[in-house]
């Protein structure tokens, strides 16, 4: 859905109130956390605002070399189902594609199948450990 006020940016500064303030809008289970030293790390990040205000965010990490990765794709819920979610995604994808990825990986929840798949992402085998 396009909507004339929804502002998309690459790597813009962003306060860790302001993305606290969105993270605890849309993650019930947030904590206050310190995302500067990641922000620092990532290939990339995009950000939407609608009226100065964040309402959607994404973050690109990277291993340094072909592969990156989606994090923390989050929606203010009182925008979500809008396309945003979806807007933000294939901005990153953009990026990646721009920046020489080879290999955009995501790990989702399963009621996000068709959100994924949706925008591009093929299922496939993992691992992982929670430490």
């Amino acid at each position: 859905m396009y909507s004339p006020d929804i502002v998309y940016s690459i790597s813009p500064p962003v306060r860790n109130d302001t993305l606290n303030a969105l993270f605890a809008a849309a993650w019930p289970n947030h904590s206050w956390r310190d995302f500067q030293p990641v922000l620092a790390c990532s290939l990339a990040y995009v950000c939407c605002s609608a009226s100065n205000q964040l309402i959607g965010f994404v973050n690109l990490a990277w291993d340094g070399g072909l592969h990156a990765f989606l994090l923390d794709t989050t929606v203010h819920p009182a925008r979500q189902r809008q396309g945003i979610g979806s807007a933000l995604v294939r901005q990153t994808t953009a990026v990646a594609r721009e920046r020489d990825v080879a290999w955009l990986h995501v790990d989702y929840e399963p009621h996000l199948d068709s959100f994924y798949r949706n925008c591009g992402f093929q299922p496939t085998l993992a691992g992982l450990i929670q430490l």
